[in-house]
């Protein structure tokens, strides 16, 4: 396994390029972003220790190096059999690191890594999204689809403290006229998220909305989101008049068409634009991309469970008289 090597070329800076890793459920093709993944091991069932009640997907705990990580059987998450049916013999476990959690995914095989654009990674079609689907999109490669699974989605269908951050709103500080005046000053603020994912994106404005933001236009993708920039960016005279339009943006790394890396560079190389904020907003927060994001101009990135830091992190870029 390329790890070190292969982790440095990865979202490089402003690409626009990913690597995944394409792996089999059956005779199906899958994908996860290759930053996610720590190391491909082969199952060993003897350490594996069962958890009762779980879910039944969730297989229990793997000793892995001498840690013990959650296992999830992605065949039965995804409804493709039941427990205990049709097992591989000889399964594969990807370990993979997110939200600065690790955990274990059974699978069945791997094929090999694609370095690919984000550009051509389709949207999973408005109409799935009623089923909350466990994908984020899908890229051709061959005669092959392969559809890209939404990991951190998996997670907080099982992990219910996950499933609930975004129904958490920061408690506020200072007295009653603090309070106010701070009610007041965010709610004269223009934000844009950029998030493909639904579920997280609703719950990233109605966190913001509780907090007292309400002037907040979402996209979809990255893409959707430098486009309507370009359009501001046209029709202003200068960058004054562009920040009463928009004064902060929360975004993305992973998104179909464009990811945020690439549209924090556009913005500040192809705009000009210095001051409007930009949040980096992702599960792939690591030292690492922190030097990423820094070197395309973000203010600042936080991990996608620390919603509370979320809001701290606005209130400090948008609110502050300094």
């Amino acid at each position: 396994m390329r790890e070190k090597a292969t982790r440095e070329i990865l979202l490089e800076s402003g690409t626009n390029e990913m690597e995944i890793l394409e792996f089999y459920l059956g005779e199906q093709s899958f994908g996860v972003n290759v930053h996610k993944l720590r190391e491909i091991i082969q199952y060993e069932p003897s350490k594996a220790t069962a958890l009762p009640e779980s879910a039944p997907s969730m297989i229990g705990t793997l000793l892995v190096r001498g840690q013990s990580i959650p296992l999830i059987d992605l065949n039965i998450h995804l409804g493709r059999r039941q427990a205990k049916d049709g097992a591989n013999s000889r399964p594969i476990v990807l370990v993979c690191q997110f939200n600065n959690r690790t955990n274990g995914f059974l699978i069945d095989a791997v094929n090999q890594i694609h370095r690919i654009n984000w550009q051509d990674v389709m949207p999973m079609p408005s109409l799935f999204e009623q089923y909350r689907p466990r994908f984020t999109g899908s890229i051709h490669v061959g005669d092959r689809e392969i559809l890209i699974v939404d990991l951190e989605h998996i997670i907080s269908e099982i992990d219910p403290e996950l499933a609930l951050c975004y129904d958490h709103t920061p408690a506020e500080t200072g007295g009653a006229g603090s309070r106010k005046s701070t009610a007041e000053k965010r709610a004269q603020v223009n934000l844009m998220i950029a998030e493909d994912s639904t579920l997280i994106r609703t719950g990233i404005q109605k966190v913001l909305n509780a907090s007292g933001y309400h002037r907040i236009t979402p996209f979809v993708d990255g893409e959707a989101c430098y486009e309507a920039l370009k359009t501001i960016h046209a029709g202003a005279a200068s960058e004054e008049e562009i920040l009463q339009q928009v004064q902060l943006l929360i975004s993305d790394i992973e998104m179909p068409k464009m990811d945020g890396l690439t549209l924090c560079r556009k913005i500040r190389e192809e705009f000009g634009l210095k001051n409007l904020k930009i949040i980096v907003f992702s599960s792939l927060i690591t030292d690492q991309m922190v030097t990423k994001c820094e070197s395309v101009g973000a203010d600042g990135c936080i991990g996608k469970p620390q919603i509370p830091e979320l809001v701290a992190l606005v209130d400090r870029l948008c609110l502050s008289d300094g």
